[in-house]
């Protein structure tokens, strides 16, 4: 890889309204951090994180005032930040930090550049670009980054006990980029006396709060290869700390000469299965996310990887230690496994502190249902057991099929084409039957109010079992799904229960 600047990355006119700025207020400004390492691995950024020594706040205000851009300060952090034709500004005053043992909140004092890149997680990030008049656009690399992008290590700038230690966040952090920044023809690795500083320091991980790993596990779960990163959370002995009912997916017991599927394995083999499926639906524009707005449910097509999918991929298969039984005929089963599982997703939400809304339903859905499809692969596709799928998937069928045709895994290639072909056949009789029946977004055709109002009755059970009678009686192609067909059904089933219409 070429140490050189790709020609361009400073030529955007923000650049040298900062460096104006700068000058008349008599301060030096650098571009430093992501944007920098992304220049020299040619991918795009439109976050510029500004350090100044001096008011990052001031200089925000200087420069706002100059490209006629609203700032938005925030005090509490001594940043500021601004956006300027589609480019997201930061700045901040470079500063020092220290930290105590039982404590992630640093104590900040003014600094200088080194200062700031010395408290900086990792060399790559470390690295600054000049805006002053005189050396502009000149690197500053006092710790090898440009040599270590270059080799693809992730490495700390200080001793990494004690930038883990100032920071545990910082270790979740190295494998988020070691996994971020990885690609097939230029992987990037921590270097081993780092992964042995993150398994000394691991147990610092207990200072943290969830909301903070989440987001970087989150920002791990979207990346192409997702697997990477969690092997690497395992490797270093973080996973027990962040998720440990992952951990004990890990192993293969064996009874009698037989061993079950490595399901820590098969577990992350299906995320990767997921992002790569994902990301060519999106490509397509083969996917599409349902919005409420204003009392109306809309549909838009995704153009960005959706986290939760990826949640429920790592999540599908988290009950199977529990519900693990060896039966001399059938050998390994995991029956139930997906019930259990459904049932647990709340509980690992709260622990983690992620939102318990419709998203944490969402997962719960999928993880509950990833065996349904594959169910219908293997015995007869009727009408009735796709429409009972649509109606209990509903908007999230398309993720649903995705996260099933992401789970067929075998070490038998002949196997596997063999389950994806009839995948496709099951697929085919969902569009079919959505087509013809439109369950996706059932709606009883009866609702409560009509059944009192023809029967002359208040509030009851009575209410529920009709409702529930004409749904299934739909849902198993008994009656089509109409008005007239339901209304007839219902007065039939209302006249078994005594109940007689008013005029």
């Amino acid at each position: 890889m070429a140490a050189t600047i790709t020609q361009g990355f400073l030529d955007h006119k923000i650049f040298s309204i900062i460096s104006e700025a700068a000058q008349e207020m008599g301060v030096r400004a650098f571009v430093i951090g992501g944007y920098v390492r992304d220049c020299f691995l040619a991918r795009p950024s439109k976050d510029i994180d500004i350090v100044v020594e001096g008011s990052g706040i001031a200089l925000a205000e200087a420069v706002g005032n100059k490209v006629h851009s609203n700032v938005s300060v925030f005090r509490n952090f001594g940043t500021a930040m601004l956006r300027y034709h589609g480019i997201e500004v930061e700045f901040v005053g470079a500063r020092k930090e220290s930290y105590r043992r039982d404590s992630r909140k640093p104590i900040v004092e003014d600094g200088t550049l080194e200062d700031d890149q010395l408290r900086r997680d990792f060399t790559i990030n470390a690295m600054a670009f000049s805006l002053q008049k005189e050396d502009f656009g000149a690197l500053v690399d006092p710790f090898g980054g440009i040599r270590d992008l270059a080799s693809g290590q992730i490495r700390t700038p200080l001793d990494p006990d004690t930038t883990y230690s100032d920071d545990p966040l910082r270790m979740v952090r190295a494998v988020r980029f070691a996994t971020k920044l990885s690609t097939a023809d230029h992987p990037f690795v921590i270097v081993p006396e780092s992964i042995e500083s993150i398994r000394r320091n691991r147990h610092r991980m207990e200072i943290l709060s969830k909301e903070r790993i989440v987001e970087e596990l989150n920002k791990i779960l979207v990346t192409p290869k997702p697997s990477l990163g969690f092997r690497l959370l395992d490797e270093t002995g973080l996973l027990d700390y962040i998720l440990p009912q992952l951990s004990k997916l890990k192993g293969v017991e064996t009874v009698e000469g037989k061993g079950h599927k490595e399901n820590f394995s098969h577990t992350l083999e299906v995320l990767d299965n997921v992002a790569a499926a994902e990301t060519e639906a999106i490509a397509e524009g083969r996917l599409m996310d349902y919005v409420f707005e204003d009392g109306q449910e809309t549909a838009q097509v995704r153009t960005e990887p959706n986290v939760w999918l990826r949640w429920a991929a790592l999540l599908h298969d988290i009950a199977k230690p529990a519900t693990k039984r060896y039966d001399e005929n059938l050998g390994w089963t995991f029956h139930g496994h997906e019930v259990v599982g459904a049932r647990w997703i709340p509980k690992i939400f709260q622990s983690m502190k992620m939102p318990l809304n419709e998203k944490m339903k969402y997962v719960q859905k999928l993880v509950s249902l990833h065996l349904r499809p594959i169910a219908l692969v293997t015995e007869e596709v009727t009408d009735s057991a796709v429409r009972r799928l649509l109606f209990d998937a509903g908007n999230d069928i398309d993720d649903l099929m995705l996260l099933c045709n992401a789970d067929i895994t075998s070490k038998n290639p002949r196997k596997v084409a063999r389950l994806h072909s009839n995948f496709e056949l099951v697929r085919r009789k969902l569009v079919e039957v959505e087509a013809k029946d439109a369950i996706r977004n059932f709606k009883n055709p009866v609702t409560g109010d009509y059944i009192m109002e023809t029967f002359g009755i208040g509030p009851c059970n009575l209410i529920g079992q009709l409702k529930e009678h004409v749904k299934n009686a739909i849902l198993d192609g008994e009656i089509e799904n109409s008005f007239e067909a339901a209304d007839v059904l219902m007065r039939a089933k209302a006249a078994e229960l005594g109940l007689t219409p008013v005029k």
